[in-house]
């Protein structure tokens, strides 16, 4: 793996040990995520696993560090400038009102229209009621604005609406004096990755676009099925 070489012949700190099983996970997911087949994907689409799995990895050491305070500011830093852990974002999700920031693409003005952010940092209540409940596409997030999330996170272009989903199948978990357990993202399909759609298009056509499970997911953010 690509931060393995980097780290070669280099001496982690202590507590490394503990995370090092969890953090060759996510690498490991990654690595299958860029390797995915592309075939019957938009372009767009290829990069949002990995920009989930991203967000998953820092969230588990944001939690460690920040949340459940057993990481060392030592590890930390090691982490951080090893590129192991994304600081900039990591040092976003402590400023209000960006506790669940999906990507710091999202907040990245230079690339969205008229030099605004994301339409995923709107929140979904104050959303016109035209516009249309999409993926960020770039990202693949549909909302990461305070207030939005599910299970602590984003509201993701596959995450589950259901009442009786459970947190701890999405996110990645840590019990205090023991192990870590990873927790994979659930893996996108065909029907649950809906592409999204062109905003050069008429509602209508996006209507078209998008499959029955997308369109009933859709449904459940619109009527307030979110925490």
């Amino acid at each position: 793996m690509a931060f393995r070489r980097r780290l070669k012949n280099k001496q982690p700190p202590e507590g490394w040990e503990l995370i090092e099983e969890v953090i060759d996970d996510f690498e490991l997911q990654m690595k299958e995520a860029v390797n995915e087949e592309h075939e019957g994907k938009r372009k767009n689409e290829l990069t949002w696993k990995i920009n989930r799995i991203h967000w998953e990895k820092n969230r588990f050491i944001f939690d460690l560090m920040y949340v459940r305070k057993v990481m060392s500011r030592e590890l930390f830093d090691y982490l951080t400038r090893e590129k192991i852990a994304d600081g900039p974002l990591i040092a976003k999700w402590r400023k209000p009102g960006y506790e669940i920031l999906c990507s710091m693409l999202a907040v990245q003005k230079g690339n969205h229209n008229f030099g605004t952010t994301s339409h995923c940092r709107v929140p979904l209540s104050k959303r016109a009621s035209q516009q249309r409940i999409t993926p960020d596409v770039q990202i693949g997030c549909i909302s990461c604005a305070s207030g939005d999330g599910r299970f602590g996170g984003p509201v993701w272009w596959n995450t589950p609406m259901e009442e009786d989903a459970q947190a701890d199948e999405h996110r990645a978990t840590w019990g205090q004096g023991e192990a870590p357990q990873p927790r994979t993202a659930p893996e996108p399909d065909a029907a649950a990755g809906g592409p999204p759609p062109s905003r050069k298009r008429g509602l209508e056509e996006e209507d078209e676009d998008l499959n029955d499970d997308v369109k009933r997911r859709l449904a459940a953010l619109k009527g307030g099925g979110l925490d």
